[in-house]
This record gives C-alpha cells, sequence and structure tokens, in this order.
C-alpha cells in the first residue's frame, strides 16, 4: 500500500509504501475509495501544538470511506465487500486514524470494527468521507453542542465544509440562519442553502440577535466578537480550530451570562446520522475532489483558503 506520511511539523508529507495492513481481532481492513481533507491537517502541518495528539509517524488522513477487503475475528456486524465510513471519534477508543493510527491518506487501512458506519447505497464515497468529520462535527455541534431547533435565531461563522453542512441541516429543521464569511464564494454559497441573511464581518451578526452562534472558525477575533454578537444568555458554540488561542472581553459575556461550550468531533450516531440525512436529500455537501497523488497540493489550497465546500480525495 501507499500513503502519505507526517513525519514533523512544517515538513512536507512523505510518500510511502509499506506492507499491507492484515485484519485482526476485533478490526477490518478497509479499501479507501474517498479520503477528505480538513483544515486541521493544515494546522497538524503547521503548528507543534498538534503533536500531543499525534503518533509520529503517522499517514494522515481521518476522513474516510471505502469498501471493506478483509474481517477479523469477531466482527459480526461487518463482512468483505461492505461500503463503511469510519467514525474518527468512534466507541472503540482506539483513537483517531491519521493521529493515532495510519489513516485515509493510506489506500488501505486497519481500523474498529466498532468504529463503522454503513454507507447507504444512494450516498456517494465522496458524501460518506465528508460525513465523517464535516458531517459529524458540525452536526454535533449545532444541534446536540448548540440546541438548535425549529423557530430559532442562529449565527454560524465560517461557511466551508463543515458550516455549509449545519447551515442546512438548520434551514432544513426551519430555524433561520446567518451566516458569516469573510470569503465572498462562502457567502454566495450560504445564500444558496437559505441562509437568512449573509454578512462578511462576524461583527454584524450583532443586529439579529442569534441565541445560539456556532463558530466554525476559530480565528481568534471570530470568537471573541460571537461572544459580544450573540444574544442575552445566549449560547456560543467553539468548533474551529484556526489558532489555538484565544482572548475574550469578559463584560459582554458576564453582562449578557452568555455560554460558551467547545465542542470536538461527535458519536458515531452522528455519523450515521448524518448519512441518513444526504440518504434523504436533505443536505447535499459541496464536495471539490481532487487524486490521491494531489494530497499535499490539496492541503496547500485548504491552507490558502481556496477550495468551496468540502475537499476529497478519490481514489481509483
Amino acid at each position: 500500500m501507499k500513503g502519505w506520511q507526517f513525519v514533523g511539523t512544517n515538513q512536507p508529507l512523505k510518500l510511502v509504501e509499506q506492507p499491507d495492513p492484515k485484519a485482526v481481532p476485533g478490526k477490518v481492513v478497509i479499501d479507501v475509495k474517498a479520503a477528505g481533507l480538513c483544515h486541521s491537517d493544515v494546522g497538524v502541518l503547521r503548528d507543534p501544538g498538534w503533536l500531543v495528539m499525534m503518533t509520529v509517524p503517522v499517514i494522515m488522513g481521518h476522513e474516510i470511506a471505502g469498501v471493506i477487503s478483509e474481517v477479523g475475528e469477531g466482527v459480526t456486524d461487518f463482512k468483505v465487500g461492505d461500503r463503511v465510513a469510519v467514525c474518527p471519534t468512534g466507541p472503540s477508543g482506539a483513537g483517531a486514524p491519521g493521529y493515532s493510527y495510519d489513516g485515509g491518506f493510506g489506500t488501505k487501512v486497519l481500523a474498529p470494527a466498532a468504529d463503522l458506519a454503513h454507507i447507504p447505497d444512494n450516498v456517494t464515497f465522496a458524501q460518506a468521507a465528508a460525513s465523517t468529520d464535516a458531517g459529524m462535527t458540525s452536526y454535533h455541534a449545532a444541534f446536540v453542542k448548540g440546541g438548535i431547533k425549529e423557530g430559532m435565531t442562529v449565527g454560524m461563522i465560517g461557511i466551508g465544509g463543515l458550516g455549509m453542512i449545519a447551515l442546512e441541516a438548520a434551514v432544513n429543521i426551519g430555524a433561520k440562519v446567518y451566516a458569516a464569511d469573510t470569503s465572498a464564494n462562502a457567502r454566495e454559497l450560504a445564500k444558496k442553502l437559505g441562509a437568512a441573511g449573509v454578512v462578511s464581518d462576524c461583527k454584524e451578526l450583532a443586529q439579529f440577535e442569534p441565541e445560539v452562534i456556532v463558530d466554525f472558525a476559530g480565528f481568534d477575533v471570530t470568537t471573541r466578537e460571537a461572544l459580544k454578537a450573540v444574544a442575552f444568555q445566549g449560547k456560543v458554540v467553539l468548533v474551529g480550530m484556526g489558532v489555538l488561542t484565544t482572548t475574550i472581553e469578559v463584560t459582554p459575556m458576564i453582562l449578557k451570562q452568555t455560554t460558551l461550550v467547545g465542542s470536538n468531533g461527535g458519536t458515531l450516531q452522528d455519523v450515521i446520522d448524518v448519512n441518513k440525512l444526504i440518504s434523504e436529500g436533505k443536505i447535499n455537501p459541496v464536495i471539490t475532489t481532487i487524486t490521491f497523488d494531489q494530497i499535499p497540493e490539496g492541503i496547500k489550497l485548504l491552507e490558502d483558503n481556496k477550495v468551496t465546500g468540502r475537499l476529497v480525495a478519490l481514489y481509483d
């Protein structure tokens, strides 16, 4: 098998060849068909703060969809030929692929069966790969941590690979969503997905008095301004890790009795729920595709903010 291996901060990914993984008890071998690329991949390559979460060296890629080619002893819910997606924060406790063990930037992955979700027949591998992080993380942040419901007024900052999914899902259940993004392309996408209004500066969300603001960007100023823009006794959900430190102004937070919560990943059930929404046509993630060989180039495109929607590598 081949894979793009992380060897250290600010070092290029290394294309390696190594023996194919073999199934062991409780795990399956997956032939990867699609792997999503994430802004956290940029963070890993640029910020040494990520090393506390990494096993180095490791083949990166935590958004994985593919076909099972080998099943280990004791696995009963999956069989060879099944189309599956891997929950990177699944119940196995093994940690995330691409961080704790070799991930989806390789052509094969050995993954715990406990972390797998069946892919519905009418969901593509690219969509399923996007569901495992972009879908799961945005769904969990918006609906589990944020508590978004029908009739609520909501702000969302950052309409990229995560924000677009949460926005479309929230609109679908009858929430009124206002979107903020510095990118004109992202603002146009938000309009197409049904946003009630779009702004370029997250400060402008204050005029809509959102009960919940979900910060999918996490670039310090976005979190700080979200806390000032949210309505009285409102909630800000921090998801994005654009930078790993932030500062806040405590006076507006105290006077408005604002709640700030962090949201990281989600659950296997979130992955299943997102795939169901895709299957039912209730969300349709915007996806840009590249090839396996273009993964390093794709990460650079993310770093330069040149990707609309979710970036997914498709394999032969």
